[in-house]
């Protein structure tokens, strides 16, 4: 096993977002591939003596409720050089466990670089690599996948990956990067059930996207 240690986070809120459901499959294909996974919906692992256990936190939270000891601890990890990987949920940042909110939180919002405003039905959409420069990218050929195509706001800053042309959603990013503080962030919209996890290429950007936030990798 190698040394690169991941915590994937999430909950069992939601249906299909369930990290019953979705966490093991993720833990076996990353642990084939040497990377450590643990997977847990306990979110005082983002206490600052456990976070800083793991090289990466991979996100898979589906509502922004965060305390803010637990918001707090969680940027300062990827401003101090941290990895945050968040996946498909991990942008719905107004969803909370009672009222939505009206605006997504600020925080967080700050760390993504952009966050989830909806959704058409699932289908099948054609996912093209719009940068063959950026390690996570390089030499990673387009796909097709079945899955929930999200519809974000981003800000201008980040850098995208890869995009999808969807006949609801228009031309939209599923993959970016960025910089918070010394830390890196990589977020992936895909990846809402079982098929779109078990695809090849959804496969391929979460390994490499976990690779790249970690610094020393």
């Amino acid at each position: 096993m190698s040394n690169l240690k991941t915590v994937i986070l999430g909950g069992n809120r939601f249906p299909f977002h369930r990290i019953e459901r979705l966490g093991p499959p993720v833990k076996r294909f990353l642990e084939n591939r040497e990377i450590e996974a643990t997977v847990t919906t306990d979110r005082e692992i983002l206490a600052t003596d456990r976070i800083r256990e793991f090289d990466v936190l991979v996100d898979f939270t589906t509502d922004s409720t965060f305390d803010e000891p637990q918001k707090s601890s969680l940027c300062s990890f990827v401003e101090d050089g941290g990895g945050y990987v968040g996946i498909h949920g991990a942008a719905d940042l107004t969803t909370t466990a009672e009222e939505n909110r009206d605006e997504p939180v600020p925080e967080l919002r700050t760390l993504l670089g952009g966050h989830f405003l909806t959704h058409p039905e699932q289908t099948t959409f054609d996912v093209t690599v719009v940068d063959t420069h950026h390690p996570i990218t390089a030499d990673l050929d387009g796909f097709s996948v079945w899955d929930e195509p999200y519809v974000l706001e981003y800000d201008d800053d980040v850098r995208v990956l890869a995009r999808m042309d969807h006949p609801e959603n228009g031309d939209m990013p599923v993959a970016w990067v960025k910089s918070h503080g010394d830390g890196r962030v990589f977020y992936c919209s895909l990846g809402h059930d079982l098929p779109a996890i078990r695809n090849e290429g959804v496969r391929s950007l979460l390994e490499r996207g976990i690779r790249w936030a970690t610094r020393n990798n």
